[in-house]
This record gives structure tokens, C-alpha cells and sequence, in this order.
């Protein structure tokens, strides 16, 4: 049977491609905030009966390490990349014919690596640690092909439509793979399983077989891609080319300008706040009775589920106060929570943090995008470049964000001390706002 050629805008196309988002959004919750840490941190943290944290050093490359402090570094190391893969991809992307091998082979490198993760122990840490990199950096590189797609495959007036409806599957997708690992961990014996850490384990199995799996039907329908020139050096550093062309162009944008720095400061905090919320959670509660791994799932789930009511509270609120106005306040109420999560012990406490960080960070991240589009020279054509280096600077961010968490883990003792530090940046971006020219809708 010949493979159907789906014409620009058809039904089918569109839903195929937003089908990725079913695909890949597992790694995020999975992989990238919820079992991971979990895994890691009873991998790496000793605890006496009580639950007290006797001790969190882990050795690596002759190095004594602070555990949160390891997989910080790792972490920022791997978003390094990303952030100079990005660039690279993203001009790669815009010229060569078939742009689909690309996705591809970041899309295969990123699950076979969450695949890897089940062999993760302290015997072959650096396996593991190698696993978590290439998991991260296939994910992100494969992304900047994925979202290359949909001027190719939607036109202007769906695409708002056809990239939310890629959002919300691969948000239902990712909640129903990580409640399936929840049962298969809790009821471990009714699956069969002697092992306790087992279904753990086979939960980074089953992330990599499903994004490889439900992408064949991206893959199917997906176009090679639109050969525009022939690939040559000038096109393998044109992304590096239009970054440098935007920052010139901002000394001509006073209001950009200082919107970006704000951005590039807070943003960096919340960006690394829920990378590591679930390492703190595993390192500084107090549990008792109630099972951590339970828990800290379930506020992973709080999170996900209240953040799409915060997003759509804030889009209300800057309608009616601007969006300056309301990013300040975002910001206002993120230290407030800095300050709280350096004092919680309890699930309780956890639980209430979780809810109102889902609620700002749905809010802080849907509304610093818009507004950053709404900043943009007035039919400027060439937006994709502007938020190329958008993206470029808010994982430059999670880099900076990272490695100050890790330090502050490392010198400290303890990532109480870290959160706490992101205080400043809140107040740090808060403060820019002020200095940007406010937007009434």
C-alpha cells in the first residue's frame, strides 16, 4: 500500500503531528520530574529508620559530590549542549530536505537513553548519569525539528489551534503513562513482581517504548521536509547568524530589551525550581506513614493539574490589569513561596507548596511568551528569530540556574539553602519589570 501524501492543512496531517506531543511528553513527567528524582534520591541518599538523612555524598570521577549537586551539574551540562545544539538545529532545519532523520535520531537517542535508565546503579553511575544527558538532549533537539514542522504543515490561521491541541493530548498522554507506573510501583505484588524496585525500573522502559512507538504515526504522515538551498556552512551557522542579527536589533527596542532581562532572571529561577522540586521533596520531608514515592507523585500530578487553572486565571488577570502589572505580582507571590518551602517539613506543607507553584508556574510561563510576542517591532516578519533566541536564552537560564543550585547544595549541605537563594532572583526580576513600559491587554 503506497504511503499517502497529505497536502498542506489537511485534518489528518495536523493531528499526526500533534500526535508527537502524546509521543514524547512522557520524558517530561516521567523522566524529568516525577520517578527519576525519586529513583535517584533512594539511590543515592542513605536514611536510619526514622527517615533522617544520614548520608547524600555520592563519589564520582574521584570526585565526593552532594547528590543534588551531581545531577544539578549534569543537568546544566546537558541544557549547555541543548543550548548550542538549538541554534545549529534550528538552521539545519529551515534548509535540508529531509528533516525527518533528524527528529528521528533525537527522538531514538532520547528513548533508548530513558530505555538505559533501568540498568542505573552506583556500581556504573557514569552509565547512568550518560543515560539522563542523552535523554535530556534528545528530547529538546528533537523539538526544535518538531516545532520546524508546523509553518510546513498547518497554515497561519491553524496553527495556534493545531500546537494547543498537541499540548493538551501530550499532557493526557504523560498523566496516563505516569498513573499506569504508579499503580505497577505500589502494587508490585499483585503485577508479580518480588522486587520492589523493579516496576521502577521498568517505568523508564516503558517511557522509551512508548515515545518511540506512538511517534511511528507522526512519523508516517510527517513530509520529508522542504529542501530550500543546498546545505552549506553558511547554512549550518544561520542560526547563530539571526541570534546575533536579534540582539543587535533589541539596542533599537528599549521595551524588549528590559522585558527580556527581567526574563532571563526570574525565569531562570522558576525554570530550576521545577527541575528540582522533586529532589527536594525525597531529601528534606519528614514522611512518616505516609509513602514518599505516593506522594511526591501525587504532587507532581497537583502541579500539572492546577497549572492549567492558573494559566487561564492569568490570562484573565492581564486582560484586566495589563501584563507587566500581572507578571509583577506573578513574581511577588514566587518569593512568597521561596520563603515557605524553606520551612516546610511535613507532606502537608509539600502538598500546599506544590499547589501554589502549579499555580504560578502555569501563569508565569503561558504569560511570559505572550507577552513577549506582544513586545515584537510591529510587522516584524522575521519572528521565528526572535523567539529562537528566546528559547536560546531561557535555557542559558536553566544552565546558570543549575550550576547555582548545585554550588549552593555542595558548599551549604543542604538545597534549603538554594531554594531560598532563587528568593532574590524573584526579587531581582520583579524589580526589572518595573523598569519595562506597561501593556494594557
Amino acid at each position: 500500500m503506497a504511503k499517502p501524501i497529505l497536502e498542506k492543512g489537511n485534518k489528518k496531517l495536523l493531528n499526526a503531528w500533534a500526535f508527537y506531543d502524546w509521543a514524547n511528553s512522557v520524558y517530561s513527567l516521567v523522566i524529568a520530574s516525577a520517578i527519576f528524582p525519586i529513583f535517584y534520591g533512594a539511590l543515592t541518599i542513605v536514611k536510619d529508620a526514622d527517615g533522617k538523612v544520614l548520608n547524600d555524598t555520592v563519589n564520582f570521577l574521584g570526585i565526593a559530590f552532594n547528590n543534588d549537586t551531581l545531577i544539578s551539574y549534569v543537568t546544566a551540562a546537558a541544557f549547555l549542549v541543548v543550548s548550542i545544539l538549538s541554534p545549529l538545529l534550528s538552521g539545519i532545519a529551515d534548509f535540508v530536505g529531509n528533516k525527518k532523520v533528524f527528529m528521528k535520531f533525537f527522538c531514538y537517542l532520547g528513548a533508548v537513553s530513558c530505555i538505559g535508565l533501568f540498568w542505573f546503579n552506583m556500581d556504573y553511575l557514569w552509565f547512568g548519569l550518560l543515560c539522563y544527558f542523552l535523554a535530556l538532549i534528545g528530547f529538546w533537539a528533537s523539538l526544535v525539528f518538531y516545532n520546524s514542522y508546523l509553518p510546513d504543515i498547518a497554515y497561519p490561521e491553524q496553527q495556534d489551534k493545531i500546537s494547543a491541541k498537541g499540548y493538551s493530548i501530550g499532557y493526557i498522554g504523560s498523566v496516563l503513562l505516569l498513573v499506569i507506573c504508579l499503580i505497577m510501583i505500589l502494587k508490585y505484588d499483585a503485577f508479580g513482581f518480588e522486587d520492589e524496585g523493579l516496576p521502577t525500573r521498568l517505568s523508564f522502559i516503558l517511557t522509551g517504548i512508548w515515545w518511540i512507538g506512538f511517534s511511528q504515526y507522526t512519523y508516517y504522515y510527517l513530509p520529508k521536509g522542504n529542501k530550500k538551498e543546498t546545505f552549506t556552512k553558511d547554512v549550518l551557522f544561520n542560526g547563530f547568524k539571526e541570534l546575533r542579527v536579534i540582539w543587535n536589533k533589541l539596542a533599537e527596542n528599549k521595551a524588549l530589551k528590559r522585558y527580556l532581562a527581567a526574563f532571563f532572571v526570574y525565569s531562570m529561577a522558576v525554570q530550576t525550581i521545577m527541575l528540582v522540586a522533586t529532589y527536594f521533596g525525597v531529601e528534606e520531608l519528614d514522611w512518616g506513614t505516609t509513602d514518599s514515592t505516593t506522594g511526591l507523585i501525587v504532587s507532581i500530578l497537583l502541579i500539572q493539574l492546577v497549572a492549567i487553572v492558573g494559566a487561564v486565571i492569568t490570562s484573565r488577570s492581564s486582560k484586566k490589569f495589563g501584563n507587566i502589572n500581572t507578571l509583577i505580582v506573578l513574581n511577588i507571590i514566587w518569593i512568597a513561596i521561596c520563603a515557605f518551602a524553606y520551612t516546610i517539613t511535613t507532606p502537608t506543607e509539600f502538598y500546599a507548596t506544590a499547589g501554589a507553584v502549579g499555580f504560578v508556574m502555569g501563569g508565569i510561563q503561558s504569560l511570559s511568551r505572550s507577552t513577549y510576542s506582544k513586545l515584537l517591532p510591529e510587522n516584524e516578519v522575521d519572528t521565528a528569530s526572535y523567539f529562537s533566541f528566546y528559547d536560546v536564552s531561557e535555557k542559558i537560564g536553566i544552565v546558570i540556574g543549575m550550576l547555582t543550585y548545585g554550588y549552593i547544595a555542595q558548599v551549604t549541605g543542604s538545597i534549603r539553602y538554594a531554594v531560598l537563594f532563587f528568593l532574590v532572583f524573584f526579587l531581582i526580576g520583579m524589580l526589572l519589570l518595573f523598569r519595562v513600559p506597561k501593556l494594557k491587554s
